[in-house]
């Protein structure tokens, strides 16, 4: 399936959409790889292509509902424009074929999780006039090795460094259609992310599913501390970020390389969705609420400035109002730097879908906005406590009319946590990482001067 392409392809203009996780970016940047490999030229609006791809998402509802909407939308090009040929490609392809097909019939072609290395191979024979294409490998295997297009910060990318998942999260649909835990090969990712590197990355976030457990599948034992270890030997490479642990995972041995391997950020990202035992275990969750409390308590021991992100989901079947207040009770506790609350959504063919209970849509929203309002005041004090302290930002950008710079310190993740605002007179470059002074604080975000200014 993933064989040469001939050069009558050559000539169209692709355009991708990517939605979803950051795990779906990866691939939407190996999909480029490939088709810029294979000759073809890339262009950034639907309406200027001659084929368009949608890398998919059907995580929840919402993420099903925009990858509807934006099939739709790219679908009346072809009514309309120039558009000749519409892929969907992702999770929701994999999950959701017949279905789209029915509702869609502009889309031509269809490429699940793993099928996406032949991406080019597809487009060859849309222009040999094939339609209905659908390339579905098993789920289950190891996609090799492709080239990589980046496309968003040239400084910070993600390195994805396992496919799948074998958590039995009631309420997860995922591996359906992701497949079960697979790692990839420890060399094959030092030496993506050495190509990262050496073209201009500085920030190298992993991520995964789970991120905690890899290796177990191919050698027996968790091996994340090496790779992190490995990685930090690299030395264009300034920052090592890590998402999507687990907090059952979180061993000793990985608490330590973040405390004492320099280049691995004091950050870390455990997605926790609940803190009440019982709930957690109707989850599939293998935690207690005194293990959280306890690793915590681990946490900020060994490294005391450590950012604590995780995220929580409400109105999780069966959900009482005193469990609801008991969370609200452990994250003020707790104190966690950062928090993303979701709703629960009910996914079709998961145990959660079917379990009694189920809360209606207005106490789960009900339930999320309370927790945010929570945070947002845990946040506020823990901003305020950062003034006068000073600490390296990464440059993401600089907003003209408000004439300030942005930046990332290591407690921000792209996308989901806070940013830095920085006032200064003198040209920066984003990508660089500087030192700043923390002038002043809000709810989410940072005010700050760089450090030779301030001298």
């Amino acid at each position: 399936m993933e064989g040469p392409v001939s050069k009558t392809a050559y000539k169209l203009k692709i355009a991708l959409i990517t939605l979803g996780c950051d795990k779906n970016t990866v691939d939407s940047e190996e999909m480029l790889g490939i088709l810029t490999h294979a000759g073809y030229s890339l262009v950034e609006l639907p309406e200027e292509a001659d084929a368009v791809i949608v890398n998919t998402c059907c995580f929840i509802h919402d993420a099903l509902e925009e990858s509807i909407s934006t099939l739709f939308e790219v679908a009346e090009y072809k009514k309309k424009g120039n558009l000749q040929y519409l892929i969907a490609a992702g999770c929701m392809s994999e999950r959701y074929k017949e279905e789209i097909a029915a509702e869609i019939p502009e889309v031509d072609a269809f490429i699940g999780t793993t099928g996406f290395p032949g991406v080019a191979e597809v487009l060859e024979r849309l222009q040999k006039g094939e339609r209905g294409i659908t390339v579905f490998p098993d789920v289950n295997r190891v996609t090799e090795e492709s080239p990589r297009q980046i496309t968003n910060r040239p400084y910070t990318e993600y390195l994805k460094i396992a496919e799948g998942c074998d958590k039995k999260c009631t309420y997860c649909a995922i591996p359906q259609f992701r497949g079960r835990y697979r790692s990839i090969p420890m060399n094959r990712l030092v030496k993506t992310a050495r190509e990262l590197a050496e073209a201009g990355v500085r920030e190298l976030i992993l991520v995964a599913q789970e991120t905690t457990v890899y290796g177990m599948d191919l050698y027996g034992e968790k091996k994340l501390p090496e790779l992190l270890h490995r990685l930090a030997g690299i030395e264009e490479l300034r920052w090592l970020r890590i998402l999507y642990c687990y907090p059952e995972e979180i061993d000793d041995a990985l608490i330590e390389v973040i405390a004492t391997e320099p280049k691995v950020l004091h950050y870390i990202d455990m997605p926790l969705q609940h803190t009440e035992t019982r709930i957690l275990q109707r989850m599939g969750r293998i935690f207690t609420k005194e293990k959280l409390y306890a690793l915590v308590e681990k946490l900020r021991s060994r490294i005391p400035d450590i950012t604590l992100r995780t995220t929580l989901i409400t109105g999780f079947p069966g959900e009482t109002e005193e469990e609801h207040e008991a969370v609200m009770e452990t994250l003020n506790d707790l104190e966690f730097d950062r928090v993303g609350v979701f709703t629960y959504s009910r996914e079709e063919g998961t145990v959660a879908a079917d379990m009694p209970e189920q809360i209606p849509d207005e106490t789960k929203e009900r339930f999320r906005d309370e927790i945010m309002e929570l945070q947002q005041e845990i946040s506020a004090d823990k901003n305020e406590a950062l003034v006068g302290r000073t600490m390296d930002v990464i440059i993401e950008g600089f907003i003209p009319e408000d004439d300030v710079y942005v930046a990332r310190s290591y407690r921000d993740a792209p996308e989901v946590d806070g940013m830095i605002f920085l006032d200064c007179d003198r040209e920066l470059i984003s990508g660089d990482i500087l030192p700043a002074t923390i002038t002043g604080a809000a709810e989410y975000d940072l005010m700050a001067v760089l450090k030779e200014d301030e001298e």
